[in-house]
């Protein structure tokens, strides 16, 4: 699997391993605390411009890191707000990361791998195997960058809401994505509360379990998609690995342990999981957890290379809904954004890659 061959990002370093680094080159813990603000408070973007620090410590900075380790290809901007960029990593393979204008603030969706192993099959995500997980820095450098257009444009906007739902299974990057977390959420850099932050799983139950000892006051969400293991397995492979009955008992353990709500994903397809009797199976599946349970009912974007998978119709999005409200179950249609623009995770991507192709295919 491809690693970065270039220097790491100074945004992978939370802020106790940033201290314990100038520390162990024989700088003082001040210095630390200085960087931190510059790059979090200030929101420097070059090394040279922490005007209070000396040229030799720029240079040993310089030396061993880079600050932003993205570049920006493309730039999207829908008539409702939502922006979606498409970046380069230093190795040349590419990423998503889009903006979403809340009502409760500016959330940003994050990406954690290039490609995805997890092989859903209704997903633009999963068209590109795995090529690597994102590191730290690469993920923390996602919020970074939609923080500075933000700041360029001078209207006091700020990150304040976190998905890691991008490119990628986060928990198939568990010790990076829970590394990215502490640093976004430090209160004195980016603030970012952990009760505004949600990590979806498309079902790893052993990192669920994990996830809920960790401590974090951060939101969980599960892609379910499927009330029954006959349908979730022929949309999402893993389902193979861990089986409905696997997925809601790591997600029973994970309630037991921490009294918080969980929010199940689900993406309505035409003649597939939007039936009334799917909508049944699944308000049956949640009942014993219906007070802590939350479905968020998806529209789907379509994918040309999935071609056997269309969106449901209103109507019968509406009856599912009606369906669970009946039975007791908390829900919500999902408000859609950018649907001017590539609007599913992965298709940006995937439109510049075969751009890509085009042009040396033409050369």
């Amino acid at each position: 699997m491809k690693k970065p061959t270039t220097k790491p990002s100074i945004y992978g370093l939370n802020k106790e391993e940033l201290i314990n680094w100038f520390i162990e080159n024989g700088e003082k813990k001040f210095r630390a605390t200085q960087v931190w603000e510059w790059l979090y408070e200030k929101r420097v973007s070059e090394f040279e411009q922490m005007t209070n620090l000396s040229k030799d410590l720029i240079a040993k900075l310089e030396e061993h890191f880079v600050v932003n380790p993205l570049k920006q290809l493309v730039v999207q901007e829908a008539s409702d707000g939502t922006v979606k960029y498409l970046f380069e990593l230093p190795d040349k393979l590419m990423i998503e990361t889009v903006l979403m204008r809340q009502e409760y603030g500016m959330s940003v969706c994050v990406t954690t791998q290039v490609g995805c192993n997890i092989g859903c099959t209704f997903c633009a995500s999963g068209l590109l195997r795995k090529q690597r997980d994102l590191t730290t820095g690469e993920i923390v450098a996602q919020i970074m960058l939609v923080q500075h257009y933000f700041d360029e444009r001078g209207q006091g906007d700020r990150v304040s809401h976190v998905v890691v739902m991008g490119i990628g299974e986060p928990f198939d990057n568990y010790d990076n994505v829970m590394n990215f977390i502490q640093v976004i959420n430090d209160p004195k850099g980016l603030a970012i509360g952990a009760r505004h932050i949600t990590v979806s799983t498309s079902g790893l139950a052993r990192k669920i379990k994990e996830f809920a000892n960790n401590g974090l006051q951060v939101n969980l969400a599960i892609s379910l998609h499927a009330p029954n293991n006959e349908v979730r397995s022929s949309m999402m492979r893993i389902n193979k690995s861990y089986p409905i009955e696997v997925l809601m008992e790591a997600i029973d353990e994970y309630i037991e342990k921490t009294n918080r709500r969980v929010t199940f994903e689900y993406i309505m397809l035409n003649n597939v999981n939007d039936r009334p009797h799917h909508a049944k199976e699944l308000a049956a599946l949640l009942e014993d957890k219906k007070k802590l349970a939350y479905v968020n009912l998806i529209p789907y974007n379509p994918v040309s290379e999935h071609d056997q998978y269309s969106r449901s119709d209103k109507a019968d999005v509406l009856r599912f809904y009606d369906i669970l409200k009946r039975n007791g179950i908390n829900c919500v249609i999902r408000k859609e954004h950018g649907t001017d623009i590539d609007a599913a995770c992965g298709q940006l991507r995937s439109k510049k890659m075969q751009e890509q192709k085009k042009q040396k295919q033409r050369a």
